[in-house]
C-alpha cells in the first residue's frame, strides 16, 4: 500500500479466517495482558512463527481494539522526581486523549504507581503511539495499557 492510500477495513468472523490471523491476535493478547514478557514466548505458546507475527501484527487487530471512543486504562510506574507525572500528562494532552481518572500511590522505594483511564475518541494518533511516547520519557520505569 502506498503512503497516501487510505486503509480499507473489513469486519470478518474469525472462524473463516486463516489460522495465522487468529494466532496473531492471541499473541497480541498475551503480550498486552502481561501473561508473557516477550514476543518469542508468546509465539511459542500459540504455535506461530515470529516472522508471521511481525508480518501481520500491524494489520490484524481484535474488533474491540478498532472501536472508536473506547476507554483505555493505563498503568505506569514512575520515578519519584519533580515533573515526571506532569510530562506524562502533557503527552496525553498533546495526543488528544481525554483523561477521566488518575490514581496515584504514595511513592515507595523512589517510585509511584499511577493508573490513568482515558477516552481515545479524539486522538489523531493511535494508542500504540501514545504508549511509545510515554515510555520514552525520562523517569518512566514502566507504562502499559491494561484494558481497553
Amino acid at each position: 500500500m502506498n503512503e497516501k492510500a487510505v486503509p480499507k477495513y473489513l469486519l470478518v468472523e474469525a472462524g473463516v479466517l486463516p489460522e495465522v490471523f487468529v494466532k496473531v491476535t492471541q499473541v497480541q493478547e498475551l503480550l498486552e495482558t502481561g501473561e508473557v514478557k516477550t514476543v518469542a514466548e508468546a509465539v511459542d505458546k500459540v504455535g506461530l512463527s515470529r516472522s508471521a507475527f511481525y508480518k501481520y501484527k500491524d494489520s490484524v487487530r481484535p474488533f474491540r481494539d478498532m472501536k472508536q471512543g473506547g476507554i483505555v486504562t493505563f498503568n505506569a510506574l514512575l520515578r519519584d522526581r519533580k515533573g515526571v507525572l506532569s510530562a506524562l500528562l502533557a503527552i496525553f494532552a498533546d495526543t488528544g486523549a481525554n483523561i477521566l481518572t488518575i490514581n496515584q500511590s504514595i511513592p515507595t522505594n523512589g517510585a509511584a504507581v499511577v493508573t490513568i483511564s482515558a477516552t481515545t475518541e479524539n486522538m489523531p494518533v493511535g494508542v500504540d503511539e501514545l504508549i511509545a511516547k510515554v515510555r520514552g520519557l525520562d523517569g518512566v520505569i514502566r507504562f502499559d495499557a491494561l484494558a481497553g
